[in-house]
């Protein structure tokens, strides 16, 4: 089995590279390639992989390369863990729009748009080349705004499913509380990515016991507490709701929080400097703690579970994924991209059925949904007519006057990404 891990030079590799040799029975890997432009780095992430896979005992073989058609071809699954613009970008995406009092994020709000424009076009044309290469690959989306890429893949033709690690990680923390395996918790996990909600959380399976009432009445404080929100909204909800709810739900507070510190980017950017001098050592051959800080817990685990099961050779075959929607939430376009829990096989991932939707989640949903479409279209036409559009849409934003202002900065701060600008 060969897998290409493209943007395999990121600080997240070691993660990945752990869980590929823990889990070498559920994924044997033969051949892992990590496909980056940016060599310096390449090689010390490389360096380190290789380390962590001879002190674990795993007889594959890592290669790198900035080669991406050589990287690629044969391989039975590409993931995808890109950041177009670098963390220069990102600290961008999380600035500018504090400027008009809008969430600077990543991925969602102008932030989130402003990536997808940078990355849709990037991404299609990895994905068509690796179609041209290996037509029968299976491509794995963890590049953000996950739902958008993996909405253009899909459109495209492409065989992909998108990946996020909020739900894992939600399972294995519900899993330390509840004091049983994580295989045993099940989660009524509904919504877009980056916008979902635990509506359940179920031991043994998806018809198993909900014990979320006594999970809130337990451990809500810590809940809330990992949330960032107060018990008293959790407890009114009665869900777990994504941290990212919290821009939603506490938009002026973040806003004004956000103004008041240095980015999420410049602090990723202090850290991965750090990383990136600790992979040099040559005596480190393991994924040091300070990964944990960087992001991505458990992303290595669901990656191994998904190819495992696009693939053929195991692993679990319910996941939280995002898909199609397929008819999964009525009130959505077929075409849709849901995050929510899905039987997965080599044909693909088949979304499970979920209970109705209070018209509290569902109406964001839609509104979200449509964002995403419009957001879609601005990153595969361009225009600055769609990308106010998709911001006007968007319901972190909203009104006309801000729209116009972020289009503005929009285009500014991303020309050299946008080819028609």
């Amino acid at each position: 089995m060969k897998l290409a891990v493209v943007g395999g030079g990121s600080t997240y590799t070691p993660e990945l590279i752990d869980g590929f040799a823990r889990l070498r029975d559920t994924l044997p890997i033969e051949e892992l390639v990590l496909v980056d432009p940016a060599a310096d780095r390449l090689e010390l992430v490389g360096g380190l992989a290789r380390r962590i896979f001879a002190k674990q005992g795993h007889p594959g073989r890592i290669i790198t390369t900035s080669d991406l058609d050589a990287g690629v071809a044969d391989a039975d699954a590409v993931l995808l863990q890109l950041r177009v613009g670098g963390q220069a970008a990102r600290n961008q995406d999380e600035t500018w729009p504090l400027e008009c009092g809008c969430i600077g994020q990543e991925t969602t709000g102008a932030g989130g748009l402003a990536k997808a424009m940078r990355t849709v076009p990037v991404v299609l044309d990895i994905a068509e080349r690796v179609r041209r290469t290996n037509p029968n690959a299976w491509i794995i989306d963890f590049t953000n705004p996950v739902g958008i890429v993996t909405r253009a893949l899909l459109q495209a033709g492409h065989k992909a499913v998108g990946l996020c690690n909020v739900a894992i990680g939600f399972q294995r923390k519900f899993a330390r509380l509840l004091d049983v395996t994580p295989g045993e918790v099940h989660l009524d996990h509904v919504g877009l990515n980056h916008l979902t909600w635990e509506l359940g959380v179920r031991l043994g399976g998806p018809d198993g016991e909900n014990v979320l009432p006594r999970l809130l009445a337990e451990h809500g404080d810590t809940i809330a507490g990992d949330l960032r929100m107060p018990r008293a909204i959790v407890d009114r909800l009665g869900v777990v709701p994504s941290y990212y709810l919290r821009y939603f739900y506490a938009h002026d507070a973040v806003v004004r929080e956000l103004g008041t510190k240095p980015s999420r980017a410049a602090e990723v950017a202090a850290m991965e400097k750090e990383l990136l001098a600790m992979y040099g050592d040559p005596a480190l051959d393991e994924k040091p703690a300070l990964l944990a800080k960087r992001g991505g817990a458990f992303y290595s685990e669901a990656a191994v579970d998904l190819a495992s099961s696009l693939l053929g050779s195991g692993g679990s075959a319910v996941q939280v994924v995002n898909t199609y929607n397929k008819g999964t939430l009525p009130f959505l376009p077929d075409d849709a991209v849901i995050e929510v829990q899905a039987r997965v096989d080599g044909t693909g991932a088949t979304p499970l059925a979920v209970p109705e939707l209070d018209p509290l989640y569902a109406g964001l949903i839609a509104n979200v949904t449509a964002y995403e479409d419009l957001a879609l279209q601005a990153a595969l036409r361009g225009g600055r007519d769609r990308v106010f559009k998709a911001l006007l849409a968007h319901p972190l934003i909203g009104q006309f006057e801000y729209a116009e202002a972020l289009t503005d900065k929009l285009i500014a701060h991303n020309r050299e990404h946008l080819a028609w600008a």
